[in-house]
């Protein structure tokens, strides 16, 4: 009997364990989902996620030079006209310099003057000089001096007019310094971002945050990632449809633009300063009117492209100023 205690004590344990562990606790529900994705209203499709961008592109606004920031005349949500000012660096140096250089323009034009006043005279006094018949009256020598001192006259009336010229370039060389210094808007649009305040020294270069962004929002534009895998599927001017990411009865009919015919790396936005490439896409710009979705620039969505249903293969290109060379199918 005792060898087959422990054994029958351990046997009824396990029986036991699993009993308890058959009455178990409460149920686990199921999680719900917080929203559903969205589904396409297409019978054969092609998925992308979408990037909502300005028709213009997202302009990063730079300068030309570095500098601190003396005024900042627009914020968020301007709207701007091409050559509107957004924003000016300090300028005092230059502004002294321009004063220097235009009072030295004017001492030089008065040495033009000067120097045409004496041509002058001295064409007069060899004028009658030449005039005297009888040779008499005025030696050779002095006809002589007075035919070189014209000469000189002239060549001293081009130095002047040289120095004229060159003080000119100095003080519009000085103005476009100046003028490079308040930077304008490169097209018309909307702010969408100031990274710049009163103070602050603008860094010249490619900058991670940029010191302003601006873009025409009147219509927007979406920037589709179609896997490489999928891009013979897909046909220019093929309809397309934008669910907005959180909410999928939002949603809006897209018109296609363009496609950029170049596979490039897509990039996971994960965040990071270094984002990771995970594989290669073909990128199709589709856009909608700003008004048909409470959307932002920068906001992704989900996009479904209408695609050829079967196996045959379907050709098109696009329009819009560019073409696509390639060819899509099922």
């Amino acid at each position: 009997m005792r060898r087959f205690l422990l054994p029958l004590l351990a046997l009824i344990g396990a029986v036991g364990v699993f009993w308890a562990a058959g009455r178990g606790g409460p149920s686990i529900p199921v999680p719900q989902m917080v929203t559903p994705p969205p589904v396409a209203s297409y019978p054969a499709y092609i998925a992308g996620s979408g990037i909502i961008e300005a028709t213009t592109r997202n302009i990063a606004v730079g300068t030309p030079v570095g500098g601190v920031a003396v005024e900042v005349f627009v914020h968020v949500g301007s709207r701007v006209k091409a050559g509107d000012r957004l924003f000016r660096l300090d300028d005092r140096d230059l502004v002294a310099q321009f004063a220097s250089r235009r009072a030295a323009l004017q001492a030089t034009r008065a040495k033009v003057a000067e120097a045409d006043a004496t041509l002058g005279d001295m064409r007069n006094q060899l004028r009658l000089a030449e005039a005297v018949t009888d040779r008499r009256a005025i030696s050779l020598e002095d006809l002589t001096k007075r035919r070189y001192a014209v000469q000189l006259a002239e060549a001293r009336l081009r130095t002047a007019q040289a120095e004229v010229a060159s003080a000119e370039a100095q003080v519009a060389e000085t103005q476009a310094n100046l003028d490079r210094l308040v930077v304008r808007a490169p097209v018309d649009g909307t702010v969408l971002q100031v990274n710049l305040r009163t103070g602050e020294y603008a860094q010249t270069g490619v900058l991670a945050s940029p010191l302003m962004l601006l873009g025409a929002v009147e219509r927007l534009n979406v920037r589709i990632d179609i896997d490489e895998n999928d891009a013979w599927r897909f046909r220019p001017q093929a309809p397309a449809r934008a669910y907005l990411r959180g909410n999928r009865d939002l949603a809006t009919d897209l018109r296609f633009e363009y496609v950029e015919p170049y596979i490039v790396p897509k990039r996971s936005l994960t965040g990071d300063s270094s984002e990771r490439v995970d594989t290669r896409v073909l990128q199709v710009v589709y856009s909608f009117p700003s008004g048909a979705l409470p959307a932002y620039v920068g906001q992704q969505v989900d996009v479904f492209i209408e695609a050829p249903a079967g196996g045959a293969a379907a050709a098109g290109a696009g329009d819009g100023g560019e073409k696509s060379p390639a060819a899509s199918g099922s």
